[in-house]
């Protein structure tokens, strides 16, 4: 993003920034985790387990936290899903757990399970606390294509089977969108390398970063070198508006955008728009609208298509940017963006108009299948089954560049497991 008069770095000062981006959700301390605890009811057919997508045994690990049983709480925990860190920090729990949970009434909030989670597991990734042992060596070699979450998980289960595993990573780091893709203020303090250490800890697991996938030879390749292939690449190409000015200086991309702020050492180096203009309504959008106004930006419009009701972002993330003064747009497409050479303004159906000097695109992305072209696909992703196998033998797929793959970690890292308990399986028949 190139900076002109309207686009500066330090609109804030470097202290006010780094506030900005302090832990949205601080830890909890002990004494209130043991209150949150004895809030649990422990259900015996517990619906907030039902809810989530990896199945971890919600009331066990919190009944473990109550008897300050911390290690055999996050063993329960990292057992169903090794990142259980990062997914505690990001999960979309108001949707999925702790909206299932039966103190979620109108009386009461839920429990905090999303909190009492990274109560168990921080301090496991803190001290490097290994709790888990590789089997025997089966001989077998698996090739993991995607170091993001999908890849990690299916990594680390196969590593725990006993097998070996090399990682093939398109990024110069490891973790995918836990890296490069959340909110700062999500995730602090490098926690997702941290993450990544712990499950390449467990030994088995070779990453190579900064090594695509050759286009013309790739999956061939490693179906040939190796037992069994497991893809992970995620959904590497950002959609386009398609309208008039889109080429525009000012005009990005906000994952790219949310990528450079996770990277940079100074957050208040970066450029920012005066008038920033965000398009879309999932949690790319938000995450990049709520940075910018806390990297100083005056004014921050995110305008969505469709209705509130429709939008991906969750009711919380909506009211957090309500609250962190972004003016949210409903029922507004984009028309044509202004401009002479830089991006001054976009028009809308509706008759809306905004001054903008930086729009954000964030109306998602699709899947680089360049190299893939003997899988099956459906709408630019690729069909697996319940097993997450591929239309193609010895290459399994998981994460967002499945069919129904969804823009959430713990969906990635369970579509990860299952593959890899499979893998293991179909191996070990061989």
């Amino acid at each position: 993003m190139a900076e002109n008069d309207r686009i500066q770095t330090r609109r804030l000062s470097k202290a006010e920034v780094d506030k900005n981006f302090t832990d949205l959700h601080p830890p909890l301390p002990r004494s209130e985790a043991l209150i949150e605890a004895d809030r649990c009811y422990f259900c015996y057919d517990a619906p907030c387990t039902t809810a989530c997508p990896t199945g971890i045994d919600i009331p066990s690990f919190i009944q473990k936290i109550r008897s300050d049983n911390i290690r055999g709480s996050a063993h329960t925990i990292l057992s169903e899903n090794i990142m259980g860190g990062m997914c505690a920090r990001v999960c979309p729990t108001e949707i999925l757990c702790e909206e299932a949970c039966v103190r979620n009434t109108h009386e009461e909030k839920p429990v905090e399970i999303g909190l009492l989670q990274r109560y168990a597991t921080d301090p496991i990734f803190e001290d490097n606390m290994q709790l888990f042992e590789r089997a025997e060596s089966s001989g077998k070699k698996i090739a993991v294509v995607g170091g993001g979450p999908a890849g990690l998980s299916c990594a680390h289960r196969l590593a725990v089977l006993g097998h070996e595993v090399v990682i093939f990573n398109r990024d110069k780091k490891a973790a995918g969108l836990n890296e490069y893709g959340i909110a700062a203020y999500k995730t602090i303090d490098d926690f997702a390398q941290t993450e990544v250490d712990y499950i390449l800890s467990i030994g088995g697991i070779e990453m190579r970063n900064d090594a695509p996938l050759d286009a013309a030879s790739g999956l061939a390749a490693l179906s040939e070198e190796f037992d069994a292939v497991f893809l992970g690449i995620g959904l590497a190409l950002s959609n386009q508006l398609g309208i008039e000015g889109e080429d525009l200086d000012g005009v990005e991309n906000a994952i790219e955008y949310i990528a450079q702020l996770r990277q940079a050492d100074d957050k208040s180096q970066l450029p920012v728009g005066r008038n920033v203009v965000v398009i879309g309504g999932g949690m790319t959008a938000i995450d990049v609208a709520v940075q910018s106004k806390r990297l100083g930006a005056e004014q921050v419009h995110m305008v969505y298509r469709r209705g509130p009701e429709k939008m991906s972002a969750s009711a919380f993330e909506q009211a957090l940017a309500k609250t962190s003064d972004v003016s949210l747009h409903h029922h507004a497409s984009p028309e044509r963006i202004v401009g002479d050479r830089h991006v001054t303004g976009i028009e809308f159906s509706g008759g809306l108009t905004l001054d903008a000097d930086v729009v954000f695109k964030a109306i998602g992305q699709n899947m680089d299948g360049s190299g893939f072209d003997s899988l099956q696909t459906e709408s630019g992703r690729f069909v697996v089954d319940d097993n997450q196998r591929t239309s193609m033998t010895n290459v399994w797929a998981g994460g967002d560049c499945v069919v129904g793959g969804e823009d959430l970690t713990v969906s990635a890292v369970q579509h990860g497991k299952i593959a890899a308990i499979d893998i293991d399986r179909q191996l070990r028949k061989a």
